[in-house]
């Protein structure tokens, strides 16, 4: 099983793309914690059990999330030939009508909320096939129109038990790519050259941490996977750890390798118990095929990723606090200088970086810095991953390019207020960011204009309040406070 050269590669990813796209109908259940939590795991229950009674040939399997949360259960059907189609807010007594309309080649219309002809994933494209004019296309749906899926891209159309499927839309490309090119000078180079910003919160320049990191000299360097969300509202790391696991191992793998480290460490919340038992099996899958552990590829390299479980206290999502709390110590910020990349874990040098920050590397890699600042602002290119909540029709996970207006997330994606309400304001930033009136919608959500209304980014939760909220008077005198 173990991956050594391109023809083993490419037998694993021929094998990935027979499940992904397989000779017979394909049902995959969106099973992340949004989709169990609204009833997918009895809508599996009952694909499993009727199409075991009907003695239908078909593949079954589970996905996670592809961001719609509000329309949850989210279940993706295939026919081979045809359109990948979506369907929304499936119940159990669903199944049977809908295996009667695939075993006769129709799609439950009803039942439709769009459909994916094809897909760009990080190598090419995974084409899915044509038809059903009268259901639209993911990107016509208002939820999902102006999206770009970058951080997402994997998310709700591959299995993450599965490693083959990952390998099927390009996974581990990239670590391959390093790792022949042996170039880790280059690499950091790309990334310095992407402008790619930290998406924990700060937006500090990736690359540059990366370089402090190389330049250090010890035998012994770490890089940690900050997976402690915290922020009120935030879900995009467990949703991107649930549905696509290999994508943070991948970014982590060739951080190390580029880094000079030996060690990953994964710090991520234990109430993500979903998370958790993915990253475990990623882990030993990708151990499973000589991409962690002693002479990963054959090249000589060495490196491994641990999983540490928080215990969910906020102030560890900050670095240094998260540090001690690995340490055994009680997780409390120390002072800078030094920089994690000087003392860091157990006083060694250190990167930090933030889950979504690790899912840009492996397509910055292989499709090239020039095509990552192509999207988003030119101080914030690439795009940001949101939580979308609060008073609004339409919820979910939102990956916009940085730099679109705060009123396209609340008005065209959320569809603004419900019936017989207006929002009055959106905080951003969780605790340590601020609340934004509906007087300011126009501002583009990047760092440096967020920063400059005197609210930030941060991990990317977006709560939009209507006039029941009592944050809303504080939202004003946030804003009168910061520019007075």
């Amino acid at each position: 099983m173990k991956i050594s050269d391109i023809s083993s590669f490419n037998a694993a990813r021929e094998a990935g793309m027979a499940k992904l796209l397989p000779s017979r109908p394909r049902i995959a259940i969106g099973m992340g914690t949004c989709g169990s939590g609204n009833g997918a795991e009895g809508v599996y229950h009952s694909f499993a059990d009727t199409i075991d009674s009907m003695g239908l040939s078909f593949q079954l399997t589970r996905v996670g999330c592809f961001g719609f949360c509000a329309a949850e259960p989210l279940v993706n059907v295939w026919l081979p030939g045809k359109p990948l189609v979506i369907l929304h807010r499936i119940r159990q007594n669903d199944a049977p009508a809908i295996l009667d309309e695939l075993q006769a080649g129709r799609i439950p219309a009803e039942l439709a909320l769009c459909k994916i002809e094809e897909w760009d994933h990080v190598t090419g494209t995974v084409k899915y096939g044509s038809g059903y004019p009268d259901i639209p296309h993911w990107h016509q749906i208002p939820f999902f129109k102006g999206q770009k899926k970058i951080v997402l891209r994997n998310c709700g159309l591959i299995s993450p038990d599965d490693i083959e499927e990952y390998f099927a839309v390009g996974g581990y490309l990239g670590l391959y790519k390093v790792l022949i090119d042996s170039n880790p000078q280059s690499v950091i180079d790309q990334i310095k050259a992407s402008k790619l910003r930290g998406r924990g919160g700060a937006g500090y320049q990736t690359g540059i941490k990366w370089e402090f990191l190389r330049k250090s000299k010890a035998e012994q360097k770490y890089i940690i996977c900050n997976a402690d969300e915290g922020d009120p509202g935030a879900y995009m790391n467990r949703n991107e750890i649930e549905s696509d696991p290999h994508s943070l191992l991948e970014g982590m793998i060739i951080g190390g390798y580029v880094m000079g480290a030996t060690e990953g460490i994964i710090y991520v919340r234990a109430e993500y118990p979903l998370a958790v038992h993915r990253l475990n099996l990623a882990i030993e899958q990708a151990k499973e095929y000589g991409l962690l552990g002693e002479n990963i590829l054959g090249r000589g390299f060495r490196f491994d990723i641990r999983l540490v479980e928080g215990a969910g206290a906020f102030v560890c999502g900050e670095e240094t606090a998260l540090i001690r709390s690995l340490e055994g110590k009680a997780g409390r910020p120390t002072p800078r200088p030094p920089y994690p990349a000087e003392k860091g874990l157990w006083g060694k040098p250190t990167n930090i970086n933030n889950v979504e920050t690790w899912y840009n590397v492996a397509p910055i890699v292989v499709k090239g810095p020039a095509w990552f600042t192509e999207t988003g602002s030119p101080k914030s290119p690439g795009t940001k991953v949101f939580s979308l909540v609060g008073k609004v029709q339409r919820t979910g996970l939102v990956e916009m390019p940085l730099g679109t207006p705060l009123k396209t997330f609340v008005y065209d994606i959320g569809g603004g207020a419900p019936a017989m309400k207006t929002v009055k304001s959106v905080q951003t930033g969780g605790p340590s960011g601020g609340c934004i009136p509906k007087e300011m919608f126009d501002t583009p959500v990047d760092y440096e204009t967020l920063a400059q209304l005197g609210s930030i980014m941060g991990s990317g939760g977006m709560v939009v309040m209507d006039e029941d909220n009592c944050m809303v008077d504080v939202a004003r005198y946030f804003i009168e406070f910061t520019h007075s």
